[in-house]
């Protein structure tokens, strides 16, 4: 594909992008921005949502991970599909009856004004490095198709592709990105499914062929029960996924605001279910995609990048596949990534706006303002960690993700279920002490645990470690 194509193609893409937006802000204000004003259709709402839940991370860095997990991924999927259960079934009710835009609010009636403050605080410094990793990916994808042939350093790609995100969002906010999220997931899915018919055609598979030559490969393991000190024993990764989703997604700012803009629990509800049904699909046909990328690259003697999350996008744009897997790998990365990153950057301006500029005191002229230049400032940011990860980043992506969570969303964890499962009063002042000590005691157990824990290793199941430190440390911090 050549460069003066990507660039056609893109071009129309984030166009389309711009139209809906200005359709879809026509008369909004910052409710609209917030809360669409609680109109969405429950199924739009679904639909969208694997697009922010998927993100360049799966449609890049999951594939790649085949290579040395196997299909091990799929063990935390299955546990999510528990955790969003947990999520339909405690936590949406919990919002919706307590009529909440931040749900971060909830830790301000129940623990008190500390704790609902280092809640929205770990938010924003777990979404926001998260969701930075996540574009990142898109970044470098842009700079292979398009910005190394035209010798355009990568901090301006990273520029470029903020300001993008930005010029859709900064007016319509959630309302825009409901409908921009449900095309997005459209494209996403397409490439998916495309680029699996390709490969096999590469292959001179069909439908049963693609899964005989799966299972008869040596990426084909999904399962590992044998060691359990491996860190991707199945229980541990299991375990890991329910919590995963719980934390990423139920005390998440930016896919629970998106449920909350549905008209009742009950529709909610309903979005959660479908959700659940096609995201559990949707993954084992990415995680299928990674071993027929290696099990093709093999095939041929395609060296295998020392950075995995390159080998799908070396394959598609270096035309192996051919010209309509390079276009369709082009939209599918660019409106996973933009999927996910658009709505983090309209949660994270709603939780600092709501959480610590306490918008709702202000006029509603002062209200856009604030929200405009809080708006401003998390693109800022993005553009600042997306150099940053570009300078010291060399494991993959899916890795860095939920290592941040592990130490970033565990206090989180924490301060919520000590909220939801006891009665206790605690020490409000000491909260975000505890939350800081937590990860850090995390942190030292990890890097010792092979010594003080029998060779045992921590996967991502480190996020749970550190939810029940910071459990057993409020427990500690409790009033009389």
């Amino acid at each position: 594909m050549t460069t003066g194509l990507a660039f056609g193609i893109l071009a129309v893409y984030f166009l389309m992008l711009i139209i809906v937006a200005h359709y879809t802000s026509k008369g909004a204000d910052t409710n609209t921005f917030f809360t669409a004003n609680k109109q969405s259709p429950w199924w739009l709402v679904a639909f969208g949502m694997i697009g922010t839940s998927i993100s360049g991370v799966t449609f890049i860095s999951v594939p790649g991970d085949v290579g040395k997990v196997s299909l091990s991924y799929y063990q935390i999927i299955l546990g999510n599909l528990v955790g969003y259960f947990v999520i339909a079934t405690v936590l949406l009710p919990l919002y919706y009856r307590l009529n909440l835009i931040s749900i971060y609010t909830y830790l301000d009636k129940r623990l008190g004004k500390m704790s609902y403050k280092t809640g929205s605080s770990f938010f924003l410094l777990a979404r926001t490095l998260g969701s930075a990793a996540r574009l990142f990916l898109a970044v470098q994808v842009l700079q292979l198709a398009i910005f190394d042939a035209w010798n355009i350093p990568f901090w301006i790609s990273a520029l470029v592709t903020i300001a993008l995100i930005w010029v859709y969002t900064y007016r319509g906010g959630v309302k825009t990105i409901i409908v921009t999220d449900t095309l997005q997931t459209f494209f996403l899915l397409t490439a998916l499914v495309l680029t699996i018919f390709l490969i096999a055609n590469k292959l001179d598979l069909g439908v049963g062929g693609l899964v005989s030559t799966i299972q008869e490969s040596k990426y084909s393991k999904m399962f590992f029960f044998d060691d359990f000190s491996y860190k991707h024993h199945f229980s541990k990764d299991f375990i890991a996924g329910i919590f995963i989703a719980i934390v990423m997604t139920g005390l998440d700012q930016d896919l629970m605001q998106k449920n909350l803009t549905c008209k009742n629990i009950g529709e909610a509800q309903k979005n959660m279910f479908w959700f659940c049904c096609t995201f559990a699909v949707t993954t084992l046909l990415f995680v299928c995609l990674g071993a027929l990328l290696y099990i093709y690259a093999d095939k041929i003697g395609f060296p295998i990048p020392e950075r995995t999350d390159l080998l799908y996008p070396k394959l598609a744009l270096g035309g192996e596949f051919g010209i309509l897997a390079a276009v369709t790998f082009l939209l599918g990365i660019t409106a996973a990534t933009y999927a996910s990153s658009d709505s983090a950057l309209t949660a994270l301006t709603t939780a600092f706006c709501i959480d610590f500029m306490h918008i709702e005191k202000y006029e509603e002229k002062q209200r856009n303002s604030i929200k405009h230049y809080t708006h401003i400032g998390f693109s800022a940011l993005f553009f600042i960690i997306i150099l940053i990860f570009n300078a010291i980043s060399s494991q993959s992506i899916i890795s860095t993700v939920f290592n941040i969570a592990g130490y970033t969303y565990g206090p989180l964890l924490g301060l919520f279920s000590f909220g939801l499962f006891t009665k206790m009063p605690i020490k409000d002042k000491l909260v975000p002490f505890v939350c800081i000590a937590a990860p850090i005691l995390t942190y030292v157990i990890d890097v010792n645990s092979k010594e003080w824990l029998n060779g045992y290793q921590f996967g991502f199941e480190k996020l749970l470690l550190n939810g029940a430190i910071t459990f057993l440390g409020l427990c500690l911090i409790k009033t009389k």
